[in-house]
């Protein structure tokens, strides 16, 4: 298989794609498909989704190497940053690079995460 192929995973949104690799990297992004849940329950829904694309990308958790994370309200982040870390887990060497940043989005979404990860 040609390393250099663009491969891509349809989500429900027109017009982009829930994940893209090429040449050995991975890049996600995920919104909650539950707008009227929680911060911690939207963190939540973006995570498992997120996962679900790297999985399908032939990636994982540990293979993460970059987040940037966007925050409707920043005063919700120590909500966000429990769910988080429990979802990243306790090893360091498996943490990536991160960013945390307060922005506007689309009505009702809380929280929106990307991901740059390398193939397993």
């Amino acid at each position: 298989r040609d390393t250099m192929e663009i491969r891509r995973w349809r989500g429900q949104a027109v017009g982009r794609n829930r994940a893209v690799e090429y040449n050995g990297l991975v890049w996600t992004v995920a919104t909650a498909p539950n707008a009227k849940d929680s911060v911690a329950g939207q963190t939540r829904q973006c995570l498992a989704a997120l996962e679900r694309s790297l999985e399908d990308a032939g990636s994982g958790k540990p293979r993460i190497l970059s987040a940037q994370i966007y925050l409707v309200d920043m005063a919700t982040k120590p909500e966000m940053d429990e769910v988080w870390n429990a979802w990243i887990g306790p090893n360091p060497d498996h943490w990536p690079q991160r960013a945390c940043v307060g922005a506007a989005l689309a009505d009702g979404c809380l929280v929106e995460i990307i991901l740059l990860a390398a193939k397993a």
